[in-house]
């Protein structure tokens, strides 16, 4: 089990190195998502199934949803279209897809072998409850604050104040429409046409 959990943090620190040296947006986050995995296999390793999902469901999924979001407000138009395709090229999967099967082999061994602990006790939904909102509550609130921060940081960076041209209304259309053609009918009869 030992190993598995040094492959696992291997995996989590050698993609978010990957992570980190990435210029591209989208090349960053494959490599973030596979990192937030290994750390969830470090957590099941050791014991925290809960703590385990938890990282899948809220950081792998939840905020990795957020981040692309914030990845196309920031889209320049067609430009920007032309360069995630070229960006996207099937060379760039090889490097999540590789890290990913080792962390998905690992949990399938985990499974298989039904024991998933190293030498810890089992970590339950109420503990971790009891642990967030007990002595390190001031810590959940600091974090929930940095992230409202990062939501309204993205809105306004995001926030594109669009002019709205003004309508120009024409009084009477169907002299306008008469003296462009001539037409005396639409005038009037007591005037001709062009005079006020």
């Amino acid at each position: 089990m030992e190993l598995l959990f040094y492959i696992a943090g291997a995996v989590a620190v050698v993609s978010t190195a990957l992570m980190l040296t990435r210029l591209n947006l989208v090349h960053a986050l494959l490599y973030l998502i596979v990192s937030f995995l290994g750390i969830a296999v470090v957590f099941f390793v050791l014991g925290a199934p809960f703590v385990a999902a938890l990282e899948v469901i809220v950081y792998a999924g939840a905020i990795m949803v957020l981040f692309v979001f914030v990845g196309m407000m920031f889209n320049l138009g067609q430009s920007s279209v032309e360069a995630e395709r070229e960006w996207l090229t099937p060379g760039i999967w090889i490097g999540p897809v590789v890290l990913s099967t080792v962390l998905f082999a690992e949990v399938v061994y985990l499974l298989q072998s039904g024991s998933a602990q190293v030498g810890a006790v089992a970590v339950g939904p109420k503990e971790v409850g009891v642990a967030l909102f007990g002595p390190y509550v001031i810590g959940v609130e600091l974090a929930s604050m940095l992230l409202l921060a990062g939501v309204v940081g993205a809105y306004h960076l995001g926030f594109l104040k669009t002019v709205k041209p003004e309508i120009q209304h024409v009084t009477n259309t169907d002299e306008g429409r008469a003296d462009a053609s001539r037409d005396l009918v639409l005038v009037g009869a007591d005037k001709p046409a062009g005079t006020p």
